[in-house]
């Protein structure tokens, strides 16, 4: 019977053969140029570009040239799904592509092609180590071809940030793309601008950033003066407070509600009448406090690392040093842990990243896993997800969930199947999904007596996250990881011998130059042979001295550099010649686990727990199986488990209890895993309702923010804001009489009212009081507008020319200076306000008012008070600025 809707992933490799077939005979025509002839590519597609050719002509031919290069620089051959990768990622789509199918090297495709237009590529990932692997790696084909690579990191200076955005095509974490946004934006000087312009954007891992960090807005803050002791009196309150009888926790709303007895024990406690009042409310301490010990744990949320809570991210498991919760939850957390409890922020500036991505002319992605939020993509973002088939067929085998009534039965199995896979020779990941069961599990395995890897956020484990990961697919290995999203590093089956070789080496020489202790050279097998290697290098490089002067960073990044080019310097040759030796031993030991490994039938992946997201579990599995290797994978799971416990864990329960299962006993069946699943929708549905109501309402705000930014920027850029300051305080003068005109049409004309309008603008613009009223008082509305903003005109030459006379120059940098720095307060202010606004407008469903028309209403009538604001502020100051000097003769504004 023919189906129409099979074999959607072939018909993606049919809409593109023409194209696909025409770079691969391209690119093996330009095996017989040289490299010259391959490098002068570049300036050729640019002058093409130059004479108004389409950027769609030249593809063929440039994707052709990067295949090359990538041949000559790496010897490696691209496949053709990645192509096909790289022309759907020109086209501004999401590609979805299966772990290890070579995600990284699609990337430099449409990279270099949409780099020739001079316009900025921007290469987001999701963190630090990314951003520098691929800079480095890919960089090596962008410099071949003559294109310059920049790199942002996060303790970069505001010059090294403006250097590197200058360049062709710049690798940063969407973070610090983001921070660097907003804090252009706040910036009073345009040499203090670091950011060129928003283009073209290739989002690595786009789900986790695009979806799964986008709850959450990017906020640059300031310290305010909220005082701490309530955080402390709230943690001593919520204490004594028992659940159920005092508060309820909503776990599904990850929330907690105060019952009436609650309320009544609390304001007793306090010593207070009301909890809600609005001189001094303890309500959203105690909400707070009441969320750090029931919602928030410990090793899961968050760990405590150098006397400060620092978030852990619960997509990836990484830990998101200087993040912080906002609202006062952070500083609740702290009291919790007794450790110093910091100030609480003032919003300065705040952008979501749904808003801040949408800034870009063209935006595309890619990840493992993607489809299953595709209908978020389009709505929001406007770009569709496109599946690119894998290289090799998938054989990798996922068996059915294993449910047990309880998580001890759980956790013994799962502690069994390792022992058995450990037995047998098979490589293992166990995904966990925080720290705590990370550790719960290590504990196990320790009564097992079984050696295992522990990666997750705790910094001790960190720092070894390329080394487990680089053994991951070694046999008789056992991996313990928490969430596996952008590890960045593929798992090789039989281990991987590059990456081994080279942390091998970096590890020896940072022992013995950077912590002055004895390098671990007993450590590493084969044996004998390695630790002649190594002797030799160390032996080298003490002689040599030229790592004498170096900091631990420059060290580490000369040595990487050495390995990936061996350079004229006997240092980096001595680097380069110990690592190609260890690589040729590890290469054929690796190889031979390899073939050992599969033939047992490759990775085995275990999950301890069914995510919220669908997309995480299926990041966990994909780690096994990538380029058509065999494995398997199995989730463990229990009726205590958050997500069956919050979202129908009952009734499997009582269906367990009715066959009178024994505790030790697993359900597997179809019907449970369908259930299972149809309960992660419903999480997925819930958080992108969450997310889709963050976007609804920012999105009122990022049309503020960026008529706000847009005068900032015009200010900014401007040598001359004389006619803007004009333009203000004629704007204050029309503003002021319209408002008091509006207000009288129903009442008689009141000279004493129209006196008060006018000392009101004299008062603002600081206009002389020598001026008749009676004059006023004969003209009509039009004609006192006339007149008054005459009056400004010439109070306003005699102001500069009064500043001009005491210091040249002077007038035009309080001009800039009133500017900016009054817009910049109102936006923190509004903020603020919108935020209050935000709270509190839910409560109009009540009255059976849209919560979001009121709010674009009520937002509407706030930007506008804040505009009048900040031209009648701007206006003041700049009128009645006046120049002190002091007794040692220095001139000061005030």
């Amino acid at each position: 019977m023919f189906n129409l809707l099979t074999n959607r992933k072939s018909k993606v490799l049919r809409q593109h053969e023409k194209h696909l077939n025409q770079i691969k005979k391209l690119s093996i025509t330009m095996q017989d140029w040289d490299d010259n002839t391959l490098k002068a590519q570049t300036e050729k597609f640019k002058q093409e570009l130059n004479s108004n050719s389409d950027l769609n002509k030249i593809l063929p031919e440039a994707f052709a040239t990067v295949v090359e290069a990538c041949r000559r620089v790496f010897r490696i051959k691209l496949f053709d799904v990645q192509i096909l990768g790289g022309i759907i990622l020109h086209e501004g789509n999401i590609t979805e592509m299966k772990t290890g199918e070579g995600k990284t090297l699609t990337a430099t495709l449409p990279a270099y092609l949409n780099a020739l237009t001079g316009k900025k590529v921007h290469v987001v990932t999701v963190n630090d180590y990314l951003a520098k692997r691929d800079a480095e790696w890919m960089g090596q084909i962008f410099q071949f071809l003559n294109i310059e690579i920049g790199l942002i990191q996060q303790n970069m200076g505001a010059d090294m940030r403006k250097l590197n955005y200058s360049k062709d095509i710049v690798y940063v974490t969407n973070s610090e793309l983001g921070f660097d946004y907003l804090r252009d934006n706040m910036a009073i000087d345009v040499n203090e601008i670091v950011q060129t312009g928003f283009d073209f954007c290739i989002i690595d891992e786009v789900d986790s950033i695009l979806i799964d960090e986008a709850r959450t807005p990017l906020i640059i803050s300031g310290p305010s003066d909220v005082p701490t002791n309530k955080y402390i009196t709230s943690n001593k309150l919520v204490q004594q407070l028992i659940v159920q009888e005092h508060y309820e926790i909503d776990e599904k709303a990850k929330n907690t509600i105060l019952t009436d007895q609650g309320i009544v024990f609390c304001e007793t406690f306090l010593r207070i009448s009301n909890i809600y009042q609005i001189e001094e409310p303890w309500a959203q301490y105690i909400l707070n406090a009441l969320k750090a010990h029931n919602i928030f744990i410990k090793d899961r949320n968050y760990i405590v690392k150098d006397n400060q809570v620092v978030i852990v991210d619960e997509f990836t498991g990484r830990i998101m040093p200087g993040r912080r919760w906002s609202d006062g939850l952070h500083q609740a957390i702290e009291a919790k842990e007794g450790v110093a409890i910091q100030k609480e922020n003032q919003t300065l500036a705040s952008i979501t990243y749904q808003n801040f991505f949408l800034l870009y002319s063209k935006l595309s992605g890619m990840t493992g896993t993607a489809l299953t939020e595709s209908q978020e993509f389009e709505k929001i973002y406007k770009t569709n997800v496109i599946t690119v088939p894998t290289n090799k067929d998938c054989i990798r085998m996922d068996l059915p969930d294993l449910v047990y009534k309880q998580e001890y039965n759980k956790w013994t199995a799962i502690a069994n199947e390792c022992y058995d896979m450990y037995q047998v020779g098979r490589p293992t990941l166990i995904g966990t999904t925080n720290v705590e069961k990370s550790e719960l599990l290590a504990k196990l395995l320790d009564e097992y007596k079984l050696p295992y890897n522990l990666l997750n956020a705790k910094p001790e484990n960190v720092e070894r996250e390329s080394q487990i990961i680089a053994q991951a697919g070694q046999s008789k290995t056992l991996t313990i990881a928490t969430n596996m999203a952008g590890r960045g590093t593929d798992i090789i089956l039989g281990g991987n011998p590059e990456q081994f070789s080279k942390l091998i080496v970096i590890q020896t020489i940072k022992d013995c130059f950077i912590k002055k202790q004895k390098p671990m050279i007993d450590y590493y097998k084969p044996g004998d042979q390695i630790k002649i290697y190594l002797k030799e290098m160390i032996q080298s490089l003490q002689k040599d001295n030229s790592l004498k002067d170096m900091t631990a960073d420059e060290i580490i990044s000369y040595i990487e550099s050495s390995i990936v080019d061996n350079k004229s310097q006997k240092t980096s040759e001595k680097i380069y010649f110990a690592y190609k030796q260890i690589l040729d031993i590890y290469r054929k030991d690796f190889l031979n686990d390899k073939e050992q490994v599969i033939k047992l039938g490759g990775l085995h992946v275990i999950g301890t727990e069914r995510h919220e997201s669908r997309r995480i579990d299926n990041q966990l599995r994909g780690r096994s199986g990538r380029q058509g290797d065999p494995g398997s994978s199995r989730f463990f799971l229990s009726l205590e488990d958050n997500l069956l416990r919050i979202f129908g864990g009952d009734k499997i329960l009582q269906l367990m209890e009715t066959l009178n299962i024994d505790d030790d006993v697993p359900i597997e069946s179809a019907i449970l895993n369908r259930s299972l699943n149809n309960a992660q929708k419903k999480v997925e549905s819930y958080y992108y309702d969450i997310r889709k109501q963050l976007f609804e309402y920012d999105e009122v705000l990022n049309n503020q923010r960026q008529a706000i930014y847009a005068e900032r920027n015009r200010i900014l850029y401007s040598t001359y804001v004389r006619d803007c300051l004009l333009e203000y305080g004629e704007s204050t003068i029309d503003e002021i009489i319209s408002f008091y005109s509006k207000k009288q049409i129903n009442e008689t004309k009141d000279s004493i009212q129209e006196q008060k309008i006018y000392q009101k603008i004299q008062t603002i613009l600081n206009l002389p009081t020598e001026i008749d009223f009676n004059l006023l008082q004969q003209m009509n509305e039009g004609e006192i507008k006339c007149f008054l903003h005459e009056q400004f005109h010439i109070t306003y030459d005699l102001r500069e020319a009064y500043l001009e006379q005491l210091r040249p120059g002077l007038i035009r940098q309080l001009e800039k200076y009133y500017l900016l720095q009054q817009i910049d307060t109102a936006w923190q202010e509004h903020l603020e306000k919108m935020a209050n606004l935000r709270e509190s407008i839910g409560w109009r469903s009540y009255g059976q008012q849209d919560p979001l028309t009121e709010y674009k209403n009520e937002a509407f009538s706030l930007f506008i008070e804040m505009i009048t604001y900040i031209r009648e502020t701007v206006s003041y100051f700049i009128m009645r600025s006046r120049l002190v000097i002091d007794s040692e003769k220095a001139i000061t504004g005030s």
